[in-house]
């Protein structure tokens, strides 16, 4: 248990980045209060997986953040395959004649297999781990406003209100409103850029996904992989649902950065995958008529300098936004809750002048790590569409490059990750 603190800390964002670490600094008697734009909790998007670091990073935030995430996750149907991330096949193929299901080319495992949740009903389940009123809702960001020496940091809203805390911490996702105010608004990283990369999501009754292309395929996690595309699927909502994405790599721009979404139709869908084998098609052609086409924005243009300036830090996606290739952002985002948290509740660490050391310690630990998921899971999604330097379309260089990354972001000791980071801490504050 850590010594009372003479300092409050304010998030700014309730997805899970914001969420896991309110949740760890509540629970390590850290004084923080969160503020979110919305007029509730809530996440956008569909299902999410997470790898053996995310699962660690969990338990040492606080071990209900593991709870809610066991209770909300699904996993590859069979027993077979529970250890198995994801079967990886030719999406250019046909199935054999009157047959469904396919050869699988390559099957990529870990010590946890598939585990999808709907990220939704994850935020629902975190929610209940911290009381009503550290929360303050309907407060969209405007500026940040610190003080020289050990002053307040002072929040604007737009809705003309303000509020002071000892720091700020950004977990306001991919579009941050704190990066910018941490790197002037008119940097190269003060917004993400567009990957060129775009995707159809679509929900589908299971029972539908089993009729289309045998159950193999529909109940366990697979990766279609083809020229300039690549569709995903993993069962969530307890085997019930099949959670479907088809990435596609265009040439065009994104036309309204504002919005990172855009009306399509499964028609689209159907003519951007043409030249793709029966059971992509088939899944495309159970996804509703009207569907919403998600852009790919990442930070690896133009990575980020630093993640804080004085007392004012960003985290998660907010630091390290990346495409979802690897399947690891989310992963990350709970990693830097764990970090920041444990930093936070260091018994060094109890007045508002030693949480610039906590910030520096941070950014020294985090910011490589972070942005090497972001450059490679460019690389990752390159490969799954065959367009990776020196590695196109041959299979046992794909699944090479798959197992070594995942290897570096999986095998990592969450624990070990922040008792480096309070020695490094001590450092700072001597």
């Amino acid at each position: 248990m850590s010594k009372r603190k003479n300092f409050e800390v304010a998030i700014i964002g309730g997805g899970i980045a914001g969420l896991t670490l309110a949740i760890a600094l509540y629970r390590r008697q850290v004084p923080v209060t969160i503020y979110e734009q919305a007029p509730k909790f809530g996440e956008i998007g569909a299902g999410v997986s997470f790898t053996e670091n995310a699962v660690n990073a969990m338990q040492v935030c606080h071990q209900g953040v593991y709870e809610a995430f066991k209770k909300v996750c699904t996993r590859n149907v069979w027993p077979s395959k529970q250890k198995v991330w994801f079967d990886y096949l030719d999406g250019m193929r046909n199935p054999p004649e009157n047959q469904k299901g396919q050869e699988i080319a390559f099957t990529i495992t870990n010590n946890i297999g598939q585990n999808g949740v709907h990220r939704a009903r994850y935020l629902d389940e975190l929610v209940h781990l911290i009381p009503q009123e550290i929360a303050r809702f309907g407060k969209k960001l405007q500026n940040i406003e610190q003080k020289n020496g050990n002053g307040k940091v002072t929040m604007t809203f737009e809705d003309g209100s303000t509020a002071e805390a000892d720091a700020v911490i950004g977990c306001d996702g991919i579009k941050s409103t704190v990066r910018q105010i941490i790197l002037g608004r008119d940097h190269p990283s003060a917004r993400p850029s567009y990957t060129h990369k775009f995707a159809y999501r679509g929900l589908v009754p299971m029972e539908q996904a089993i009729n289309a292309v045998g159950e193999e395929l529909a109940q366990n996690a697979c990766m279609h992989m083809g020229l300039n595309g690549h569709v995903l699927t993993f069962a969530v909502d307890h085997g019930q649902i099949l959670n479907i994405v088809a990435f596609r790599t265009t040439t065009e721009d994104w036309p309204d950065y504002n919005r990172l979404t855009k009306p399509a139709k499964r028609d689209d869908a159907l003519r951007d995958f043409s030249g793709y084998g029966a059971n992509v098609t088939n899944l495309l052609k159970l996804c509703k008529p009207d569907l919403d086409t998600w852009a790919i924005f990442d930070l690896g243009e133009n990575p980020v300098p630093t993640f804080h300036k004085g007392r004012i830090c960003i985290s998660g996606d907010a630091a390290h936004a990346t495409s979802p290739h690897h399947g690891a952002g989310a992963g990350f985002c709970i990693e830097d809750s764990a970090v920041l948290a444990e930093l936070l509740a260091d018994e060094r660490v109890g007045e508002p002048q030693d949480l610039e050391a906590v910030f520096e310690t941070f950014n020294a630990e985090r910011k490589d790590r972070g942005q090497w998921l972001v450059q490679s899971s460019r690389y990752i999604g390159d490969c799954y569409e065959w367009r990776a330097k020196d590695v196109g379309s041959d299979f046992a260089k794909i699944e090479e490059q798959i197992n070594r990354r995942n290897g570096i972001i999986a095998n990592v000791d969450v624990m070990k990750m922040c008792e480096k980071a309070r020695q490094e801490l001590g450092k700072r504050l001597q």
